[in-house]
């Protein structure tokens, strides 16, 4: 996991050409412009994905996890917490290889307040819990950056 602000993403370059190729676009272009949905950077190697969403209760949430993606989350506007755990730590309840998605049941190891411009990357051991509430709900506009590890 990688928790950080958008201006010190460059030194993570080095890590994977794909981490390379995401962080570039990242540095380089107006994210506010992407539209919703699948946006390409380079086919399956690394792709965007923008949405919007309210959030919601931890009671209403789970934790996911990828196999063969990392996750870059990015929020354009609004607030949240992602939940992070080692995926060795919680309990495995679904699992769909073809959409590259495991759901999981825990506790969390690290909670990172989200605003615009911060950076969370997590990695296949990474299990994160996604769109939860800080203090009241918050309608957020984000873009999470597939990375193929």
């Amino acid at each position: 996991m990688i928790y950080t602000d958008a201006k010190k993403l460059g030194r993570y370059l080095g890590m994977s050409q794909n981490l390379d190729t995401a962080i570039n676009y990242l540095r380089t272009h107006d994210l506010a412009r992407l539209a919703t949905g699948r946006n390409e950077v380079d086919g399956d190697n690394v792709y965007i994905n923008r949405f919007d969403y309210t959030t919601i209760d931890e009671t209403d949430a789970f934790y996911e996890a990828h196999l063969n993606y990392a996750d870059i989350h990015i929020l354009l506007s609004g607030e949240e917490i992602i939940k992070v755990a080692d995926v060795n730590a919680l309990k495995e309840f679904e699992r769909d290889e073809a959409t590259d998605y495991i759901g999981f049941h825990g506790e969390a190891q690290s909670s990172c307040e989200m605003s615009c411009h911060k950076v969370l990357i997590v990695f296949p051991e990474d299990a994160h819990m996604v769109k939860l509430k800080l203090h009241e709900a918050s309608l957020v506009q984000k873009v999470v950056v597939k990375v193929k590890m």
